[in-house]
């Protein structure tokens, strides 16, 4: 990464993009609303978003941001809201707002009819995502990113939950969330964007992608939310394409063996590939 400009805020899972006098946090996939559904099924815990407001308070006081943008994903829903989202979501954004004024969220696929929920302050943004200074590009993930991302130096997403999964010596296995880095091949998200949305996108598409093998770094964000479920990046079965959500990473265009994986606190623990199970 370049840490002069765009670093993750170990050890919280959050991005911290600097430019010039901007300072932007990035947070991904809080899924607000989540107990709810673990309750239908018999398990109950308590709300989590006393908790995640709290560490969003605390980002925003050690960092001072002037913009946060969510990833998608604020509430955990898909469509409509349960009693609870209609409670927690607007008393944590009311909360945030008496710090933030410049809030924005980047439509997630559990985010339908989430604007009745939010302030009026708060903008949202279109799942395809959005070009941030610095050509960072920033889209939840579920759909195709828009054509404006191709420009992008570094890509961020999160739907993902990317976690690893660690094997002891007597066979019983823990995860851990992480922090996924790996490069996306320019001319291949192109071509794979031109199938997507036809042949009166191709001239557009390959004004931006003529450049000769030009890699866009992609940085898939840990959820935000560290009690969510996730998907292990080194089991085997991630091979099968239904364990990797989103066009983008069924397109061919990313590079997922040799992509890094870093904890939460910064540790390299090396590429896909070498920590299979």
């Amino acid at each position: 990464m370049n840490y002069d400009i765009l670093a993750p805020a170990f050890p919280y899972p959050a991005l911290i993009l600097k430019k010039n006098s901007e300072k932007i946090l990035i947070i991904s996939d809080l899924h607000i609303g989540w107990e709810v559904s673990l309750a239908k099924n018999g398990i109950h815990i308590p709300s989590q978003t006393p908790k995640l407001l709290k560490k969003i308070l605390d980002l925003m006081k050690i960092h001072k941001p002037t913009r946060l943008i969510f990833l998608g994903d604020v509430k955990h829903t898909v469509t409509g809201a349960e009693l609870s989202e209609w409670k927690e979501i607007p008393n944590l954004f009311e909360k945030i707002s008496e710090i933030a004024q410049d809030i924005e969220i980047v439509q997630g696929n559990h985010d339908g009819n989430l604007e009745p929920l939010v302030p009026r302050n708060v903008k949202f943004i279109s799942a395809k995502g959005t070009l941030l200074p610095g050509n960072i590009g920033v889209f939840h993930g579920h759909a195709w990113p828009s054509i404006e991302l191709l420009k992008s130096d570094y890509m961020v997403m999160g739907h993902l939950h990317p976690v690893i999964t660690f094997k002891d010596s007597f066979g019983f296995r823990t995860t851990k969330q992480v922090w996924i880095k790996t490069e996306c091949d320019l001319k291949k998200l192109g071509l794979s964007l031109i199938k997507h949305l036809g042949k009166r996108s191709y001239d557009q598409i390959n004004l931006i992608t003529k450049e000769k093998n030009r890699m866009i770094k992609l940085i898939i964000m840990p959820s935000f939310n560290k009690l969510l479920s996730g998907q292990p990046v080194n089991m085997k079965s991630r091979h099968n394409e239904n364990l990797y959500f989103g066009p983008i990473l069924r397109s061919k265009s990313i590079i997922v063996d040799e992509a890094e994986v870093y904890l939460l606190d910064g540790t390299l623990l090396g590429k896909i590939d070498d920590l299979m199970l």
